[in-house]
């Protein structure tokens, strides 16, 4: 759907001097790549965000109270995105909570005391769920206006998909605690690692056609350039 609004929206505006082709293969490459960063990020994300209130009972505390704080836990996490997603950058920000989410969440595994268990437990989730609520945002920052939905569709898409596999680990972390709590801390960790591919979007303005998106790129290189 993405690639067919990508080659529609070129078609209408067909008045560059570059062929229709290199056009339309040039612009989704580079889009593409954005899409499939933010999408790993978003399956690793979405992988502990399913997986974690799940696998609760694995740990040595009590299962009501730990639903109960992990519950509260989002409420935090929203509003520090809301009152300082336009003094953060959204590359650092994403990179930074995904990385303290999963050696917290690998640390509940290595930690003995339930109440430091349950501790690391919770920053790792309200690491995850901020970094969750930034890369929505950075989502729609990313991509022009004609496909900023579908974008957004998808990475959605990744993050429930991330999701589907929450269920088997938590049953498997009954036998080992490393197969839920470690290895969400691995794909969280691993996959954040992709946001570095991605460009800064803090302070810039938004494309809404694949022209102005295109004028954009070629603006930013050749800055790049003329300042090496």
């Amino acid at each position: 759907m993405i690639l067919c609004r990508l080659y529609q929206s070129i078609k209408r505006r067909g008045t560059s001097t570059y062929t229709l082709e290199s056009r339309f293969y040039g612009v989704r490459g580079g889009l593409f790549g954005r899409l499939s960063s933010v999408m790993i990020v978003g399956f690793g994300t979405g992988m502990v965000y399913y997986g974690m209130p799940l696998g609760l009972g694995n740990l040595n505390f009590n299962l009501y109270l730990s639903v109960t704080l992990n519950a509260l836990s989002e409420l935090p996490a929203s509003l520090i995105t809301f009152f300082l997603i336009g003094k953060m950058n959204r590359r650092s920000a994403i990179l930074v909570f995904t990385v303290v989410s999963g050696v917290c969440s690998i640390m509940c595994v290595l930690v003995v005391p339930k109440e430091l268990q349950i501790g690391v437990e919770l920053v790792s989730f309200f690491s995850a769920c901020t970094a969750f609520n930034v890369l929505l945002i950075y989502t729609l920052e990313l991509f022009p206006t004609c496909i900023r939905n579908s974008a957004l569709s998808m990475v959605r898409q990744a993050v429930v998909f991330g999701g589907v596999f929450a269920p088997m680990l938590a049953a498997a972390g009954r036998v080992n605690s490393f197969l839920s709590y470690g290895v969400f801390g691995l794909v969280i960790g691993c996959c954040g690692f992709f946001v570095i591919s991605l460009p800064e979007t803090r302070g810039g303005c938004f494309c809404d056609t694949m022209d102005e998106q295109e004028y954009k790129e070629i603006k930013e290189s050749s800055t790049a350039v003329a300042s090496c």
